[in-house]
């Protein structure tokens, strides 16, 4: 990871609160409410032969998650819309991320700061696959992490907030650690949830996909997109609450996300290995990659 650049140091232009800027001169003070009191929402988006994946999904999702932790964008969906893909373009992004997030800014420095000004910011850079086609196929290994996702009664657990990935970052670090490529999330009542970043899928025995029910976790947007691509191809699609002891139903298991597009799970520590890859994860990796790049 040392040969990469640094964020803070790349070339280019960043969309801005209504502008582009350097990329360089894209900055905020250190004394930032979504810094300090995590008041920040944000979207990953995948840009394939320069068109950006559900791009107005994401848009909405974007607005949809500033409503559920207090505030509204500054930006319509559709002025957010253009102003992507215009960042991909000054860019030249053909294959590539985009990142836009909103947060509170630095008018008053305590929790109450309703009348802190709300940015908006889109970047975008190049981006190989995060796992490579033969680590996708593979398999990863992860192993169970000690936090949980929390219960939607303490958090808005439906929203993708920056506040709400603190377990993860910490789970995911963990796994790193320990020799595993990532941490797999109970809820909490211990059903399976997600992992620290993508969202899972069982192959059951019996033929069917099964999917945890995201009622205290992100509904991701790739996993909707599997979802349907499942049922395109007449596969019973399942969604519901799931034990960690029901991995032993399953001939395969894959995650799912923006990031991980849909990468298989070889092992989830020394309990469940799942070595060989099923032809229904064959068919939808197949299937996604037609879309995305469609």
């Amino acid at each position: 990871m040392s040969d990469l650049i640094p964020f803070d140091q790349r070339e280019g232009f960043i969309w801005h609160d209504g502008n582009f800027v350097k990329w360089n001169e894209a900055k905020v003070h250190v004394l930032n409410h979504g810094l300090h009191y995590a008041s920040c929402v944000f979207e990953g988006e995948r840009i394939y032969n320069g068109k950006i994946f559900k791009c107005n999904e994401h848009s909405i999702r974007l607005h949809a998650s500033a409503n559920m932790i207090g505030f509204d964008i500054p930006f319509s969906v559709e002025e957010l819309n253009a102003a992507k893909k215009e960042a991909a373009f000054k860019q030249n992004i053909t294959d590539g991320y985009m990142r836009a997030f909103s947060w509170r800014g630095s008018e008053k420095m305590a929790i109450s700061a309703q009348e802190n000004k709300i940015h908006v910011a889109i970047a975008c850079w190049p981006w190989p696959p995060y796992y490579s086609e033969e680590a996708r196929r593979a398999g990863l290994k992860l192993k169970f992490a000690r936090y949980k996702r929390p219960s939607p009664e303490t958090a808005p657990t439906s929203s993708k907030a920056a506040g709400l990935y603190m377990i993860c970052t910490i789970s995911k670090h963990e796994a790193e650690r320990e020799g595993y490529n990532d941490a797999l999330m109970l809820d909490y009542r211990g059903f399976l949830a997600e992992a620290t970043g993508a969202n899972l899928f069982l192959v059951m025995k019996n033929g069917e996909l099964h999917t945890p029910l995201p009622d205290c976790f992100l509904n991701g947007i790739t996993r909707q997109t599997v979802i349907d691509l499942a049922r395109k191809r007449g596969i019973k699609t399942v969604e519901r609450h799931i034990k960690p002891e029901e991995f032993s139903d399953a001939i395969d298991a894959f995650l799912t996300g923006s990031a991980a597009e849909i990468t298989r799970i070889g092992s989830i520590e020394d309990k469940h290995n799942y070595p060989t890859p099923s032809q229904m994860t064959l068919d939808l990796m197949k299937d996604y990659n037609e879309l995305v790049r469609a």
